[in-house]
C-alpha cells in the first residue's frame, strides 16, 4: 500500500468509527434502543476487522496529522449543530461518504478488504435510513401523551372548539381525523379545515385510513389499519414527509408492525369501547408486551379515560388515544388534563 493511500484510508477509517460512534451513542442514550445500538456497534467492529485485515500497522505509520492541509479546512456550518438529531444525520452522511472513499481505494491493493467495506456500506445505508424515521418519530412524539380522535357527530362541541380548548389546556396533542361516510370531496375540503385549525393549535394532524386525503390536505401524517395500505406501500406514496402509525391488536400483530418501521404502534383495544363494541380486548397486559418489543412510540387505544389511563401509561404507552371520553364532553380540556395527570403519576418513566 502506497503511502498517500494509507493516509486517505486512515483518515476515512477514522472517520467512519467516529460516525458509528456518534450514531450509536444516540442510539443508546437517546432512543434507549437497545438492539438498534447493538448493531452499530458490532458494525463499527465490523469496520476494525475488515481495515486491519489489510495493513493496518502501515495506516498509523502513515498518519500526519499535523501535515495534513485539510485539518484547517471548515465550512460556515460545521461548528453549528441545532440539536442531537441534526449531529446523527451529519453523522450518517459522513459515514456513507467515509466507506465508500475506504472502498474505492482499497481496490488499489486488496479486493478483499474492498468487498467486506462495500457490504458494510450498503448496511449503513440501512441502518441511517432505519435511525432517521426512529428518530423522527422520536422528536414528533417526545412530548406528546394525548391522542384525541376526532369525528363531527361525536362532539358535544365544535370540532374546532375541541382542538383548541385541548390544545391550551395541554399543550402539544396529537389529533386524528376520523371521518366516515363523506365523499372524496367533502372529506378532503374536511381535512384542509382540520389540517389548519391543528396547524393554528400546534398539534400534529393524522388523517384515518385515507394516505390521498392525508397528502393533498397537507396533513402531518396517516394512520392505517390491519386492513388497509400496509406501511410499506403507504411509504411509496406519501414518502418520507408524512408520520404513518399502524393500528395492532396483539402481540404478533405488533410485531410485524415494527419490522416496517412506522412511527408509531397503536395497541387495543386496550378496554371495552363502545366504537368497537365486538373487538376483543388486548388489554393493558398486551402493551406491556409490546413495550418490550420495540422503541417505537406506543400509542395505547380503546376505552381509554381518566380513570384507566394510568394502566395503560403504566404498561408502557408513551401516549393514550382518546376519543369519547374527550370530545363528547362539555369540557374537553379539563378531562384532557385529568387524563394527562394519570401520566404524570405512572410508575413507569416515559422515554
Amino acid at each position: 500500500m502506497k503511502p498517500t493511500v494509507a493516509r486517505i484510508i486512515d483518515a476515512n477509517f477514522n472517520r467512519a468509527r467516529e460516525a458509528f460512534r456518534v450514531m450509536e451513542d444516540f442510539a443508546r442514550f437517546v432512543l434507549d434502543h437497545e438492539s438498534l445500538a447493538k448493531r452499530l456497534k458490532e458494525m463499527r467492529h465490523e469496520l476494525v476487522s475488515a481495515v486491519g485485515s489489510g495493513d493496518g500497522a502501515s495506516l498509523m505509520l502513515a498518519r500526519d496529522t499535523a501535515g495534513d492541509v485539510g485539518t484547517i479546512n471548515e465550512t460556515e456550518s460545521e461548528y453549528q449543530r441545532p440539536n442531537a438529531e441534526s449531529v446523527v444525520r451529519a453523522a450518517g452522511k459522513r459515514l456513507g461518504e467515509a466507506l465508500r472513499v475506504i472502498e474505492e481505494y482499497a481496490k488499489t491493493f486488496d479486493e478483499t478488504m474492498a468487498r467486506r467495506i462495500e457490504q458494510l456500506r450498503y448496511r449503513g445505508y440501512d441502518i441511517e435510513k432505519e435511525l432517521a424515521l426512529l428518530m423522527r418519530a422520536h422528536l414528533a412524539f417526545a412530548d406528546v401523551g394525548l391522542y384525541v380522535l376526532i369525528t363531527e357527530a361525536l362532539c358535544t362541541k365544535s370540532w374546532r372548539d375541541v382542538i383548541k380548548c385541548v390544545s391550551d389546556e395541554v399543550g402539544k396533542v396529537c389529533f386524528q381525523l376520523r371521518e366516515k361516510g363523506l365523499s372524496d370531496a367533502e372529506l378532503l375540503d374536511h381535512a384542509g379545515a382540520f389540517v389548519e385549525c391543528c396547524r393554528d393549535a400546534g398539534a400534529i394532524s393524522i388523517v384515518n385510513d385515507r394516505c390521498d386525503i392525508a397528502l393533498a390536505s397537507g396533513a402531518d401524517g396517516v394512520h392505517v389499519g390491519q386492513d388497509d395500505l400496509s406501511v410499506d406501500a403507504v411509504r411509496r406514496i406519501v414518502g418520507a414527509d408524512l408520520l404513518v402509525g399502524i393500528s395492532t391488536h396483539s402481540v404478533e400483530q405488533a410485531r410485524a408492525a415494527t419490522a416496517l418501521h412506522p412511527d408509531y404502534v397503536a395497541v387495543g383495544p386496550m378496554f371495552a369501547t363502545a366504537l368497537k363494541p365486538d373487538a376483543e380486548v388486548a388489554g393493558p397486559q398486551c402493551m406491556r408486551k409490546v413495550a418490550e418489543l420495540t422503541q417505537l412510540p406506543k400509542v395505547g387505544i380503546g376505552g381509554i379515560n381518566a380513570d384507566n389511563a394510568g394502566d395503560v401509561f403504566d404498561a408502557g404507552a408513551n401516549c393514550v388515544a382518546v376519543c369519547t371520553a374527550i370530545i363528547a364532553n362539555d369540557e374537553p380540556g379539563k378531562v384532557s388534563r385529568s387524563i394527562l395527570d394519570a401520566r404524570q403519576r405512572s410508575t413507569r418513566p416515559v422515554v
